[in-house]
C-alpha cells in the first residue's frame, strides 16, 4: 500500500518551515531559550512527518525546500565561517593556510599599509581577524575544505554573503549526493528507501550542515560513496571516495580497520595503499614541514586542551580534580585517544558476520565510541551517526540529535560557560536509549 499525504504531514511541514525560518533569520546564538523553543518545534514537525508513512517523493521535495530556506542566510549559530573566509582568502591568493596562525600574520602588518590577507584591504582584514574564534591556532581544516574555501573566496573575495552562498551550494550538492546514495544503498541492503528521510529531514542535519555550514555533509557523502563503490566492486574509485572523506574531516580513517575482514588481507592492503596514495595527492598542494608540524599541533590541542560537551571525560576530569587538585586533560586526552583506537580495533576483530551491509552499523558504534570518549563533541559531529543509523534499527542517534542542542546553553554569555546539568541530562537520556536498544533483539540489517 502506497503511503498517502495527510493533513498531519502538511501541518508538520508548516511547523518545520516556520521553525527553520526563525532559526535562520531571527535568532542570535546567545538567545538559548528561543533557540531551544524553535528547535523543539522543528523536531516536533520531524516526528510528525515520520510518525505516519510519508510519500517518498513528497519527503524528498520537502527536504530540499527546508534547506533552500537557508540559502541567503548568514550562519547565526556558528562563527566558524569567519575562519573559512580567512583560510579561503589565503588559498585563493596561492598561499599556504597551514603555515602561519592569523595572529602571526597580523603582527608584522601592525605598522604597515600592506594587508596581511589579500585581496582584502588592511581594514577589512583587521575586521575579519576580530571575528575569528581561534586566531592563535593553526588551521585544522583538511585540503578538501580548503579547496571549497578557496573557490568561494575566488568567486567572492570581498563579499561575505557571496562567500557563504558558494559554500552553502557546495554543501547542498553534497547533500543531494547523499540523498541519491541513500536511495541506492538502502534497497541494495534489503532496507526500505524511505529510511533516507530519517536523515534528510532530521533537524540537526538541516540546521548544522546547511544552516551553519559544517562540512560533515561532504564527509557523509564521501563515506557513502565509498560504500556504494565497494558494493559495485569498484575499489579504486571507492578508495578515492574514502580519501576525499578523510581529507574533509580526518574521522573516516576509523572506517579502515572495519574493511580488513570484509576484503581479506591482500585486497585490504591494496585498498588501504590506494587510499593513502589518493590522500597524498589531495594533500600535495599544501605539503611542507609546516603542514605536518602545525597539523600535529592542532591535533595536540584538540586532544589535550579543548573540552566541550563531553561525557566520560567530564567524569574522569572531576575525579582528577578531586585527586590532584588540577585538570588532568593532558593525561586523560592521551588515555582516551588510545582507548578509542583499541576499542575500534576490538570492534573490528569481534564483529559477527562482517559484510558491506553490516558496515554502517559497525561504523555507527565505532564512531559512537569515539564521541563517548572525546573531550569535545560539537552538535554537528552527531550528524554522521544520524546518517549511519538509517541502515539500522537503532534510534539512539536520533534521540541524541534531539538533545545535543542543549549544549548551546554554553553560548548565553561571552564566557562560554557550560551548564553541566544539561550536559548530564543529554548523555543520560541518549545513553539510556542506547543501552535499551543494545539489550533488546539484534537490530542489524540482514547481510548481503
Amino acid at each position: 500500500m502506497n503511503p498517502r499525504l495527510t493533513g498531519a504531514h502538511g501541518l508538520a511541514a508548516v511547523l518545520s518551515a516556520t521553525a527553520y525560518l526563525g532559526l535562520a533569520y531571527a535568532i542570535p546564538r546567545s538567545d538559548f531559550g528561543l533557540l531551544l523553543a524553535l528547535y523543539t518545534v522543528a523536531f516536533g514537525g520531524y516526528a510528525l512527518l515520520l510518525r505516519r508513512p510519508l510519500p517518498l517523493r513528497y519527503g524528498l521535495g520537502l527536504a530540499l525546500i527546508l534547506r533552500l530556506l537557508w540559502l541567503p542566510a548568514l550562519p547565526a549559530l556558528s562563527d566558524d565561517y569567519f575562519r573559512f573566509r580567512w583560510d579561503g582568502a589565503l588559498v585563493a591568493a596561492g598561499q599556504n593556510p597551514y603555515r602561519l596562525r592569523p595572529a602571526d600574520r597580523m603582527a608584522p602588518a601592525a605598522d604597515s599599509t600592506v594587508s596581511p590577507l589579500p585581496p582584502l584591504s588592511k581594514q577589512a582584514a583587521r575586521q575579519l581577524y576580530t571575528q575569528l574564534n581561534s586566531p592563535h591556532y593553526y588551521s585544522v581544516y583538511p585540503p578538501v575544505c580548503q579547496a571549497a574555501f578557496g573557490l568561494a573566496s575566488k568567486l567572492f573575495p570581498t563579499r561575505e554573503q557571496g562567500f557563504v552562498l558558494v559554500l552553502r551550494l557546495v554543501l547542498l550538492m553534497a547533500e543531494a549526493g547523499t540523498a541519491l546514495l541513500l536511495l541506492r544503498l538502502l534497497p541494495r541492503f534489503g532496507l526500505p528507501d524511505s529510511r533516507a528521510l530519517t536523515y534528510l529531514l532530521n533537524p540537526l542535519v538541516i540546521v548544522e550542515l546547511t544552516g551553519n555550514l559544517h562540512f560533515e555533509a561532504l564527509l557523509i557523502c564521501g563515506v557513502l560513496a565509498a560504500l556504494w563503490l565497494l558494493a559495485q566492486n569498484r575499489r579504486a574509485m571507492a578508495a578515492a571516495a574514502l580519501a576525499a572523506a578523510i581529507a574533509t574531516k580526518l574521522l573516516p580513517v576509523l572506517a579502515l580497520p572495519l574493511l580488513l575482514r570484509r576484503l581479506g588481507w591482500a585486497q585490504f592492503l591494496r585498498y588501504a595503499g590506494l587510499t593513502v596514495v589518493f590522500l597524498l595527492v589531495l594533500f600535495a598542494p599544501f605539503v611542507s614541514a609546516d603542514l605536518l608540524r602545525n597539523l600535529g599541533r592542532s591535533l595536540d590541542l584538540y586532544f589535550h586542551k579543548f573540552e566541550f560537551n563531553a561525557s566520560l571525560y567530564y567524569l574522569l576530569r572531576a575525579v582528577g580534580y578531586w585527586h590532584t587538585g588540577y585538570n588532568q586533560i593532558a593525561r586523560l586526552g592521551t588515555f582516551l585517544a588510545l582507548a578509542t583506537g583499541l576499542g575500534a580495533l576490538l570492534l573490528a576483530a569481534t564483529e559477527k558476520r562482517p559484510t558491506l551491509a553490516t558496515l554502517p552499523g559497525t561504523l555507527l558504534f565505532t564512531l559512537t565510541l569515539y564521541f563517548a570518549l572525546a573531550t569535545t563533541v560539537h552538535p554537528w559531529y552527531i550528524t554522521t551517526l544520524v546518517a549511519l543509523s538509517s541502515f539500522t534499527r537503532y534510534r539512539f542517534a536520533l534521540v541524541w540529535s534531539a538533545l545535543i542542542p542543549l549544549s548551546y546553553a554554553a553560548y548565553q554569555t561571552s564566557a562560554y560557560t557550560e551548564n553541566l546539568s544539561l550536559v548530564a541530562a543529554e548523555y543520560a537520556v541518549a545513553g539510556a536509549v542506547l543501552l535499551w536498544e543494545i539489550l533488546r533483539a539484534n537490530p542489524e540489517p540482514r547481510p548481503e
